[in-house]
């Protein structure tokens, strides 16, 4: 039995390994997904007054702390039972849509361009964001461009780019000025522009991918993602659907405080990441997925023009629901598509001008619960408070947990098919570390599980003979 360890997996936010075992024969018998990070974000908030939970926990991560800044207010927002008023809800979707841009491009332009623009079997030493910049300037400077338009939002609302206070319990601390207003519609058109473009080349480069979209997570899942009630996409506010690998809705419009009858979350011996699963089927049957073709498959479409006519393109092309994780990539292009009509549609509204932008109030619920779309994929903070208003117990499910199981039994597959043992060569474990990255990992977001994590502890003799085991569930 020969073993393969791909440590780290690059590319990805975060540290993971995967582990692969072969036969006698050269063939793939086993592989490993596991994340080598742990943080104590859910235990060392304890204590903590409410309120402060956003700022805390948007600490998590430095990509995606608008995401976790949303959940965390809305949890907060549940915890005061208040109605933000409007302006405010208006202002966290904007800054919600630029987030998703900047997100997104900079996960297809600098994690995983490298692999489309200069090839899976590339020479490693230039398969990077400075190999697409000599070889691709025009692309790699409009992937620039496309990330400093949504980053530009983020600080002409927040004043700070990366772990703003702006957002808070109750709304946001202040309003939305005409200048910036007028700044972003200014330069609106050419991130249009720059999306529409990159969309087109990726549809127009898909067909030399034919057998990475094949083998690449192409196996049928469940998947999930929030919608309203007309089954419109949603990415800050809506109910969770989850739809079968055949494309029946099996639950729909789940509230963020029902998450808990659907979602459970088991621990891995091999991985600091939890795996969720589908409660009603259970572990480890219930996989699903979650994030951009999460989202497309779970919804019935987007609710604005151009990206609705490139969902209708996108299901012809690969069906009523599309299994390959490759496909990761094309849902991605069509949600800054949809953003980018959206941010327009809200700043189009002279109300987002209005100024009443925070609700106030104390403790008038012990437990509160936020839900949104991060970029990644379902965002859910849970929170306990006492009477005081003071955390007793926090519970995160982020994006990348949901898709835990799914990214295993991607790098199996990918594993399977184009790994062979007698001859391997970099193009191949190249490709089995892209799968893991079509997902797009936050791997420091996800690992936040709080009580005893499942282990398993092996004391071996100097001929690697198993003396004592000692395993925890």
């Amino acid at each position: 039995m020969k073993r393969i360890t791909i440590e780290p997996v690059s590319r990805i936010e975060g540290h993971a390994k995967i582990t692969i075992q072969l036969d006698d024969l050269g063939h793939v018998a086993n592989t490993e997904f596991s994340v080598t990070q742990v943080r104590g974000f859910e235990k060392f908030t304890e204590g903590h007054p409410f309120y402060e939970m956003p700022g805390i926990t948007a600490r998590i991560c430095g990509i995606c702390p608008i995401s976790h800044l949303l959940a965390s207010a809305k949890a907060c927002d549940a915890i005061m039972a208040v109605r933000i008023p409007p302006v405010a809800r208006k202002l966290r979707e904007l800054v919600h849509f630029a987030q998703i841009v900047q997100s997104h491009a900079l996960s297809f332009f600098y994690l995983s361009a490298p692999d489309f623009l200069l090839g899976m079997d590339s020479d490693p030493a230039s398969r990077n964001v400075l190999g697409v910049i000599a070889g691709h300037p025009e692309l790699a400077r409009e992937g620039i461009e496309l990330r400093k338009f949504g980053l530009l939002i983020v600080e002409g609302l927040a004043q700070e780019r990366v772990h703003p206070s702006w957002i808070v319990p109750g709304g946001v601390a202040t309003p939305l000025s005409n200048a910036t207003r007028d700044r972003i519609l200014s330069e609106l058109p050419a991130a249009k522009g720059i999306a529409e473009r990159t969309l087109q080349f990726f549809k127009g480069a898909l067909d030399q991918y034919k057998e990475e979209i094949e083998f690449f997570g192409s196996f049928p899942t469940m998947y999930a993602g929030m919608v309203d009630a007309k089954g419109n996409l949603q990415l800050y506010d809506g109910g969770l659907r989850f739809r079968s690998a055949t494309g029946d809705v099996v639950e729909d419009y789940v509230p963020a405080e029902e998450y808990s009858n659907y979602i459970g979350e088991a621990s891995l011996r091999e991985s600091y990441l939890k795996a969720p699963f589908f409660k009603p089927i259970g572990y480890p049957g219930g996989v699903y997925r979650v994030g951009p073709l999460g989202r497309l498959n779970a919804a019935s479409q987007c609710g604005t023009p151009k990206a609705d006519a490139e969902f209708r393109e996108f299901h012809q092309r690969f069906g009523t629901v599309a299994h390959s994780a490759f496909l990761y990539h094309y849902a991605r292009l069509i949600e800054i598509v949809h953003a980018l009509e959206k941010i327009e549609t809200l700043l189009d509204d002279t109300r987002i001008l209005e100024t009443h932008t925070r609700a106030t109030a104390g403790v008038n619920a012990l437990e509160g619960v936020g839900m949104i779309e991060a970029p990644r994929g379902t965002l859910i903070h849970h929170y306990k408070v006492s009477e005081e208003g003071a955390i007793t117990w926090a519970n995160l499910i982020v994006a990348t947990g949901h898709n835990n199981l799914a990214i295993g039994r991607s790098v199996q597959q990918v594993s399977e098919h184009f790994i062979d043992g007698t001859k391997l060569t970099e193009g191949m474990l190249n490709r089995v570390s892209a799968v893991v990255r079509a997902y797009d990992p936050c791997l420091s977001c996800s690992t936040h599980a709080s009580g005893l994590l499942a282990m398993q502890i092996r004391l071996l003799d100097a001929n690697g003979g198993v003396l004592d085991e000692l395993m925890t569930d």
